[in-house]
């Protein structure tokens, strides 16, 4: 268990690291494109490249929000249900979680068979397979958080505590901060 968390923080801080990065590159892409066109000349390039960065944090980002399981969830539903019906409940969740993406996955696969050869209209040297790329790298990045968090987030809702109203990630609570 604690390899697997050990994995889970290094998985993390790379997602994190890449949310960061995504997010700056955003920014400066927004800002050089608002400058541009406030001296009269408009980047053709920029809704594209924009359009592209805002997908990928989107994806890079809920791998990070699953890792943590900050996602939208139903724990007091959840933790109002018996301890057995508890287990079936997230085994059910995860399950159907899982097939999602990894359907998203194998969907996104398709896509880019689809999308081969094409390119993007103002860059006309990038691939739309790479612009795309981030449906399948996106869904597996996720099926691995949610499987990375999964037995923490069991033992939390089996003994009862709610991972959704935690203040802090990882099980932390404010208890711990002031020992």
């Amino acid at each position: 268990m604690r390899g697997l968390r050990k994995v889970a923080t290094i998985f993390g801080e790379v997602l994190t690291w890449i949310v960061i990065t995504l997010m700056v590159v955003l920014t400066t892409v927004v800002v050089v494109a608002v400058v541009y066109r406030k001296l009269g000349a408009s980047l053709s390039w920029y809704d594209e490249v924009s359009s592209v960065l805002l997908a990928w944090v989107t994806y890079y980002g809920a791998a990070l929000a699953a890792l943590k399981r900050s996602h939208i969830g139903f724990d007091d539903v959840l933790l109002a249900l018996p301890r057995r019906w508890r287990a079936a409940a997230v085994v059910a969740a995860e399950i159907l979680v899982l097939f999602f993406f990894a359907l998203l996955g194998w969907s996104g696969m398709r896509v880019l068979e689809i999308l081969e050869g094409e390119n993007l209209v103002s860059l006309t040297w990038v691939p739309v397979s790479v612009t795309q790329s981030i449906i399948p790298i996106g869904a597996v990045l996720f099926i691995v958080a949610e499987l990375l968090s999964l037995p923490d987030y069991w033992r939390d809702v089996m003994a009862g505590r709610s991972v959704e109203h935690q203040p802090l990630a990882h099980g932390a609570t404010p208890e711990h901060d002031r020992r």
